[in-house]
């Protein structure tokens, strides 16, 4: 049995993983810790945990963490992170990391969007980034895991079909990304009150976002040459879940219908257990991957050299949390859907 830990449980990302544990039949969660006032039960602190795990839940202890699990579970704010991996790593554990910490190649485009010091630098370059529709097999050797954003795994998995055979022949891409509440966080902040968010909708660090980089390096990896976005976020009135619709716009050399777009697509991700494409004229809509760990795309294909695409994802789970599982699985060598179906 795999001893798992969870270090930031109390967060929406830490509630969600402990969920989606208590289904799967190798793991035993065998250790908890929070930033939290006093230590207490985690049922007390969850009570939809009650009668399905009794765990008290501390502030972290380096030793009883390591001494009690196999591989940790970082559900961590960003900047925090690196602060715990090192002596983590030390230790022989393995690890999975929902923050930004480690998602960086470059140093310089961490710091710029998080505004600190990287006090890791070293572990950097062992970190694999954890979208498993492109590093699986890295991902099965990996000691740590840089589980990727959210709106990040939504636009890359909508664009890799198209970058990675056909980067060359586009003009722009627009990105136009919608997240509901739960993307930024449990944590209290006039922005996220209820009567600031209730009947309302917002753009917000249009083209400055902090996943903007993170879209942009796995991007141009997969082009073999630099990729530019325009990303626009938008926060919306729910709870949970991920909608982007993305514009290619192609130069006009290129023949569009050519492409067979939906064919691409299908074939690009054929073996691929958790992104769905939609048939022709159909698009995917948030309550179709609601609580799940799919992405769903959908594509049009427009005159003028345009192709629409529509990717949805549930922000906790294809974008957090149960892509961090899905790495799990991968790690060990488990069904990669297990307990996540």
């Amino acid at each position: 049995m795999l001893r798992v830990g969870i270090i930031g449980a109390t967060g929406y990302t830490g509630e969600e993983i402990l969920k989606i544990l208590l289904k799967h039949p190798q793991v035993r969660i065998n250790y908890l810790a929070a930033k939290i006032e006093r230590a207490q039960d985690i049922s007390s602190i969850f009570p939809s945990l009650k009668g399905r795990l009794s765990l008290v839940c501390g502030n972290l202890n380096m030793e009883k963490a390591i001494a009690n699990c196999d591989v940790l579970f970082l559900a961590l704010p960003h900047t925090v992170s690196m602060q715990v991996v090192p002596n983590l790593l030390k230790a022989g554990k393995r690890i999975i990391d929902l923050s930004a910490d480690y998602r960086f190649e470059s140093v310089a485009s961490y710091e710029a969007c998080y505004g600190v010091k990287h006090k890791d630098k070293k572990n950097l370059t062992c970190a694999v980034y954890g979208l498993p529709e492109l590093y699986r097999e890295d991902i099965k050797k990996a000691k740590l895991i840089a589980n990727p954003g959210c709106y990040p795994t939504a636009a890359i998995l909508a664009l890799s079909p198209i970058i990675a055979g056909f980067s060359k022949h586009i003009d722009s891409i627009i990105i136009d990304a919608k997240s509901g509440l739960t993307g930024a966080g449990r944590k209290a902040a006039m922005d996220f009150f209820f009567s600031e968010i209730n009947e309302n909708i917002k753009a917000y660090k249009i083209n400055i976002h902090q996943h903007m980089p993170e879209i942009e390096q796995e991007l141009s990896k997969l082009a073999g040459r630099k990729v530019h976005t325009t990303f626009v976020p938008h926060l919306i009135p729910m709870n949970r879940g991920i909608l982007e619709t993305i514009y290619i716009r192609f130069n006009t050399k290129f023949n569009l219908k050519s492409l067979k777009a939906f064919s691409l697509y299908k074939n690009f991700y054929d073996k691929e257990p958790f992104v769905r494409i939609k048939e022709e004229g159909l698009f995917p809509q948030t309550r179709d991957v609601f609580e799940t760990n799919f992405c769903d795309i959908g594509l049009k294909v427009n005159e003028g050299n345009l192709l629409i695409v529509v990717a949805a994802i549930d922000n906790l789970m294809k974008g957090a949390s149960g892509q961090a599982v899905q790495n799990l699985n991968i790690m060990y060598g488990f069904k990669e859907a297990q307990a996540l179906l």
